[in-house]
């Protein structure tokens, strides 16, 4: 019995399939139809990339880990962490429209079989979003356990109150995935009982939720949401009343493997960029590429890429095994973001001045670079967490 087999790993791949082959290269063609001028317009425009949003539901990339009973790609997560890394290493943003992969887990394992036969076919077939995920809110933060926006029982609806902020993507789509309290925290014993998940239909919503757009560093559309009587039907309940919490966890090991892996996308972008331009780039009589001050952060980022990479292929792996990989799926949200912060880095001291100018996109990317550690969840809670949780030391929060 070899060492891996003998920890309950019967084997170790690092490639891909022929047909995780033919997904890369079909989804970086698409993406070659929206070149870096495109980007550039979205983002001088603060507009929303609805043409290449279009194009991605439309080549059906966006409904690919929903089943093919339902009209879906019948893919694993790891093929939705292929597709994400290759837009954003093609220059595209994935982020205008990866939640409706991540949201997918928790309709797909907890929602009921007439949610699935409502909600599913609509969003593969590209009629419905379901982009939009309401969690955080401005007094709770990261302590999720303490949000307050309340859904009281009124016959065979739910009466939601309260409010979410850092919502993206709500002005684009059809469906909101809800995290709201049942029970109030101060009358559960365990302080993650009482929260529930609902599906509000935004098409019937009308006036009972107020809009307000927050403006970031970033052309990523978030905001502030206020409900006000917001009236949900008990069937949109998700899963059983008051046990939301775990539900949205589970939910949450797909999204940091999906957001590492587009993350990802952005640091070998980075470096493939910076690397072609250290090669050309030529000052004092060679190329500046030949200098170890630019040849060597560039190599080390690309180590950091490659670990941290490893470690998002083994948190899909045992996430698609029908495990929840919290250590690995949230170290691999901890190491991509540093690790694309590292070469983010790189690339604009590579590029110097160049890399301020906005026609070599450097500094687009470079902005896009640094949210990735602060959300969706802060490194500090990453670290926070495997401390406790994986290290078994006292809780610091």
């Amino acid at each position: 019995m070899t060492g891996l087999e003998s920890l309950g790993v019967a084997s170790m791949e690092f490639g891909f399939s022929p047909e995780q082959e033919a997904i890369r290269e079909s989804v970086a063609k698409l993406c070659s139809d929206f070149p870096a001028t495109y980007w550039r317009d979205v983002d001088e425009r603060r507009e929303y990339p609805e043409a290449f949003v279009g194009a991605l539901t439309d080549a059906g990339w966006l409904s690919v880990l929903i089943p093919e009973e339902f009209g879906g790609g019948g893919g694993t997560i790891t093929d939705g962490a292929l597709i994400l890394e290759t837009i954003n290493r093609s220059g595209c943003a994935s982020v205008a429209a990866h939640a409706q992969m991540y949201t997918m887990g928790t309709v797909l394992r907890h929602g009921t079989d007439d949610q699935k036969r409502r909600y599913l076919p609509e969003i593969a077939a590209g009629k419905l979003r379901m982009q939009a995920f309401g969690v955080t809110e401005p007094d709770a933060g990261s302590d999720t356990t303490r949000i307050s926006t309340f859904a009281r029982r009124d016959g065979d609806e739910y009466i939601v109150n309260g409010g979410k902020i850092f919502t993206s993507r709500f002005q684009h789509s059809d469906l909101l995935l809800l995290l709201v309290r049942t029970t109030r925290y101060e009358d559960v014993t365990r302080k993650s009982d009482g929260i529930s998940v609902l599906i509000v239909d935004l098409r019937e919503a009308g006036d009972s939720i107020t809009v307000r757009p927050i403006q970031t560093m970033v052309n990523h559309e978030t905001n502030q949401l206020f409900f006000d009587n917001l009236r949900v039907p008990v069937e949109n309940l998700v899963g059983e009343e008051g046990k939301g919490f775990r539900y949205i966890l589970s939910g949450l090991n797909a999204e940091r493997i999906l957001v590492s892996s587009e993350n990802l996308g952005d640091g070998y972008w980075f470096i493939d960029r910076a690397t072609a331009y250290a090669s050309e780039r030529v000052v004092f009589g060679r190329p500046i590429g030949a200098n170890q001050g630019v040849q060597f952060p560039l190599a080390q980022a690309y180590a950091q890429l490659e670990a941290a990479s490893l470690m998002r292929w083994k948190a899909a792996s045992l996430f698609d095994r029908g495990e929840q990989p919290g250590f690995e799926a949230n170290a691999a949200k901890l190491l991509a973001s540093q690790a694309t912060w590292a070469a983010a880095n790189a690339a604009m001291d590579t590029f110097g001045g160049f890399g301020m100018s906005v026609e070599y996109d450097i500094e687009r990317k470079f902005r896009e670079a640094r949210l990735p550690v602060v959300a969706p969840v802060n490194n500090n809670l990453v670290l926070a967490y495997i401390g406790h949780g994986t290290l078994g030391m006292p809780k610091s929060y």
